[in-house]
């Protein structure tokens, strides 16, 4: 495929791998000019409808995610047969590809992994998108160390296809106990794949090895993991507590989301990282012997004289015991004050202006220490988070972490009204917002297919990342039009007729009938005096014959004695319609007969100078 263009747009630079379900290729934008990730299904699945259904649907799912720590999803196409995604690139390796290389990991990088991961799975469920996948070769590395999700949601739409590729190998030794018995996934269900991402990651090995893909999932459902520390020591206990927390076979005794999780992660982060074991001896008062002297070389040798020198005077001996005895009292004072500091319960301030959370918190011998980001939802200068977590017991003086929101990210949006649906989506996307499904509308002059309005305003400012409202013309209002009937007619009067109305003649099918001849309708849908819209199609069933046999009837005029010339016109009406069968002018007088065929059942009528003079009725 290198150098195919996908969707005018899309070129195929190089093959940069692939899975059971697609093949990757490295691309690039030629509209946006910037390198791309296409992944493009592999055709025993582009033939399958129902699973290219769910794709689709999922992918636009995905696409309205916005996050740092989730691959971006631009676009998703169709090429002839062939259906692709497009992808953020990402310049890095794969979780994987670094765990074989580097595992065990140390805990704090570990840990920074996994809080990422944490945080882009908490904004998924959000959003009511649950991953199903959570594995290393789904997790990708930066340059510069970030953590990235992909394949969100492809899980799902391969759901009734993932027996049948080798991709269930790969992912059953981190797929949670109710996946393994077949139940839904749930948030909780990505919880307990990322917990075995961490395990793996701090190990450098997955908790479960078995005979073939089965015997792995039954581990997942009756067994318990070794520990991590067994594994590997350097593992600190507070972390493998967490880790195997989120392993816990019963969803429920789970961290209760993916932000609980991170917190965890959070606080063994900042509570661990400049903390180095303590000797539980060193926690003891206790005499210390002065260094280098012992009882031995106190004593002076027999056969040596004692050195000479002044005694000290009863006065110095007293001075001198004065200040050992403030010294101690001041040492035994600062060590209960060290070890009994004063205690408080960390108030809870999310949600909090920035000024009141810094009162409580220094009403309560804590100290603040502020952070700031960007939020889509929390007002400026509201609290984000804490940490730690509220009413949680610390000593006083400790720090407490506050994330303060700076308000929305406001960007400016751009104006996209009167452009193609396809095109004002792209524009959207990639100036960083979510175009939502639009609502189709009537307009009078604008064009089908072109957006008529957006919501937020075009060259107005809004949060990057936000959703965009879009209206879209189906062009004018159609009108409202009566089914004319079409019995009788041929195939090329029934068109004319419809053509001119506004309608249109659609399918066309075929049957015998005693009744109408051949090449006439004989059946129509909608029926006659219907009412549809402008432009709405009907079908209509055309005779093959043999149609009604022909008859004659006798038809005997005498035209009055009244000394003038008149024409005489005989009309038939049977399944052709009206037809005049005899036109002729004549004397007064005159005695006229004459054979009229005609098909069916019919109406024979005279007229005499246009006034209707006799009818007769034949069936």
């Amino acid at each position: 495929m290198n150098g195919k263009i996908l969707g005018n747009r899309y070129e195929i630079l190089e093959q940069l791998g692939g899975g059971g379900m697609a093949l990757v290729w490295k691309g690039k934008d030629t509209f946006l000019n910037r390198l791309v990730t296409v992944k493009v299904l592999r055709p025993e699945y582009a033939s399958d409808e129902d699973f290219v259904r769910r794709f689709r649907r999922e992918a636009q799912a995905i696409a309205s995610l916005s996050h740092p720590n989730i691959v971006s999803i631009y676009d998703v196409g169709q090429e002839n047969d062939s259906y692709y995604l497009v992808m953020e690139y990402v310049e890095g390796e794969n979780l994987k590809d670094l765990i074989r290389r580097e595992a065990p990991l140390e805990p704090a990088r570990a840990i920074q992994i996994g809080r990422q991961i944490a945080d882009a799975l908490e904004h998924a469920h959000e959003n009511n998108i649950i991953h199903r996948d959570v594995k290393p070769h789904n997790i990708l590395i930066t340059r510069s160390g970030r953590a990235k999700l992909t394949d969100f949601g492809i899980a799902q739409a391969s759901a009734s296809t993932l027996t049948h590729t080798d991709t269930i190998v790969g992912s059953v030794h981190y797929i949670s106990p109710e996946q393994a018995r077949g139940e839904p996934a749930g948030p909780k269900s990505d919880i307990y794949s990322l917990a075995v991402v961490l395990y793996e990651m701090l190990t450098g090995q997955v908790p479960y090895q078995g005979d073939g893909a089965i015997g792995v999932a039954l581990k997942h459902i009756q067994e318990q993991p070794l520990s991590l520390t067994q594994i590997n020591p350097g593992v600190p206990q507070d972390l493998e507590k967490v880790v195997l927390r989120a392993m816990n076979k019963i969803a429920d005794r789970r961290h209760r989301n993916a932000k609980a999780l991170g917190d965890d992660l959070v606080s063994i982060s900042e509570e661990t990282k400049t903390l180095a074991p303590i000797n539980d001896d060193d926690e003891h008062t206790r005499i210390l012997p002065l260094a280098g002297i012992n009882k031995e070389d106190n004593r002076i040798p027999k056969n040596e004289a004692k050195p000479k020198g002044k005694k000290l005077k009863p006065a110095a001996w007293v001075m001198l015991a004065v200040v050992v005895v403030v010294l101690m009292s001041g040492l035994i004072f600062a060590f209960n004050s060290y070890l009994n500091v004063a205690e408080a319960k960390v108030p809870p301030v999310v949600g909090m202006k920035l000024e009141d959370a810094e009162s409580l918190l220094k009403e309560r011998g804590l100290i603040v220490k502020v952070s700031r980001q960007n939020h889509k939802t929390v007002p400026k200068d509201e609290v984000i988070s804490q940490e730690p977590e509220a009413n949680k017991v610390v000593k006083r003086g400790r720090t407490v972490v506050l994330l303060v929101s700076n308000g929305p990210d406001l960007v400016d949006v751009p104006d996209v009204t009167g452009v193609s649906y396809d095109e004002a989506r792209l524009t959207l996307i990639s100036n960083e917002f979510q175009p939502e499904v639009p609502e189709y509308i009537y307009h009078p002059t604008i064009d089908d297919g072109k957006v008529v309005e957006q919501e937020p305003r075009g060259k107005t400012q809004a949060p990057r990342g936000s959703r965009v409202k879009l209206k879209v013309s189906r062009g004018p209002e159609p009108q409202i039009l009566k089914i004319p009937s079409l019995i009788g007619l041929t195939q090329e009067e029934a068109r004319s007729r419809l053509t001119g109305m506004g309608l249109n003649l659609a399918e066309i099918s075929a049957q015998p009938s005693q009744d109408y001849l051949t090449g006439q309708i004989i059946a129509q849908n909608p029926q006659a005096e219907t009412e549809v819209e402008q432009g709405t199609g009907v079908n209509v069933t055309i005779s093959t014959g043999p149609g009604p046999t022909p008859r004659d009837v006798l038809v005997s005029i005498t035209v009055p004695q009244d000394g003038k010339v008149h024409e005489v016109r005989i009309k038939t009406i049977d399944v052709r319609g009206e037809n005049f069968a005899y036109v002729s002018s004549h004397q007064p007088g005159d005695e006229i007969s004459k054979n009229i065929r005609f098909y069916g059942k019919g109406t024979v009528q005279v007229l005499i100078d246009g006034n209707l003079v006799d009818s007769k009725s034949i069936e």
